[in-house]
């Protein structure tokens, strides 16, 4: 009796191009037996895969030249700010330019675009959109606060301790210069107002929603990142605050929730504080809430606070 032939360790691992089967030495008769699945035109996979989000999409990246992963399943990859809704989506988006066919693949979400060569790129070995462009292309997707959440997570100053970089992944003119290169693109619209919302100093989508909510109330805009002693770099901040009403905000996430963070925290506070200031400190169950609580306090509060007579109307 003839020896089976085993697929190798690669391919019995996750997806695979056919070009990569005859080139680990697969025949053509191996690939029609049971343990192996044919998803599409020259893309296969082993029968007891588990789903694995960035083996799919190399595979299909790897099947699919002239197209590159995009949408959701772009931004997945690059763990950028989704809602939860969309957090272990396991779709795959593949978006091919007009040049090329439509997307025909079977379990695949294809998508027609303009897109110019400076927003896609290959990252370790797939082609994909840029954190830019991918921010664009879900507009058509995502509600307004969700898209202001991921554009904030764009523009935002990283810190460069803990991300090792300097430079945030785009500026707001950056962003506005793609959004006017695709006046027709579906989303379009609301990219503008996203664009129009979004703020450099965001730490998490929930500082973003926080802000947003009390924009919505009609409150003032609160500074972001705001240092107690301006100037200073090594001053305790709040994450949002009016400096003209000794107010900080805090939103204290659940990284917030060990001991160390715990104590630093409450340092953090009790400095505001011994400088007389007011402190309010928000959490997971007032992000749950949509901050509808949150802004009653922090209107109270600038209500007790000096006011400006020119900014007085806010607070009606």
């Amino acid at each position: 009796m003839p020896k089976r032939q085993v697929l190798p360790p690669p391919l019995a691992a996750a997806p695979f191009t056919f070009s990569t089967a005859r080139a680990s030495g697969i025949s053509v008769g191996r690939l029609r037996r049971k343990d192996v699945i044919n998803v599409g035109r020259g893309l296969y996979r082993p029968a007891g895969w588990d789903f694995d989000l960035e083996g799919a999409a190399r595979a299909l990246s790897a099947a699919s030249p002239g197209a590159w992963i995009s949408h959701v399943t772009a931004a997945r990859l690059r763990c950028q700010l989704l809602p939860p809704w969309l957090g272990d989506s396991t779709e795959l988006h593949l978006s091919k330019p007009r040049s090329l066919p439509p997307v025909r693949r079977k379990g695949v979400v294809g998508h027609t675009v303009l897109a110019l060569k400076e927003e896609t790129e290959c990252v370790d070995g797939i082609h994909l959109s840029t954190r830019s462009r991918t921010w664009l292309d879900m507009a058509r997707v995502l509600p307004l606060p969700d898209l202001v959440s991921m554009g904030d997570e764009l523009v935002r100053a990283p810190r460069a301790a803990f991300e090792g970089r300097t430079e945030p992944h785009a500026t707001l003119t950056e962003l506005r210069i793609l959004v006017r290169r695709h006046p027709n693109l579906q989303g379009i619209v609301r990219a503008r107002e996203a664009l129009d919302l979004m703020r450099v100093g965001a730490d998490s989508a929930p500082e973003t929603m926080l802000r947003l909510a009390i924009g919505d109330a009609g409150l003032p805009e609160p500074e972001l990142q705001l240092p107690l002693r301006a100037g200073d770099a090594r001053s305790p901040s709040a994450d949002l605050g009016y400096r003209h009403r000794r107010l900080a905000i805090q939103y204290d996430g659940e990284h917030h929730l060990g001991d160390a963070q715990i104590h630093s925290d409450r340092r953090r506070d009790k400095a505001f504080e011994s400088a007389d200031w007011t402190v309010l400190v928000f959490d997971k169950d007032d992000y749950a809430d949509g901050f509808r609580s949150a802004v009653q306090r922090i209107r109270r509060a600038l209500r007790n606070g000096w006011l400006d007579p020119a900014q007085a109307s806010g607070f009606a």
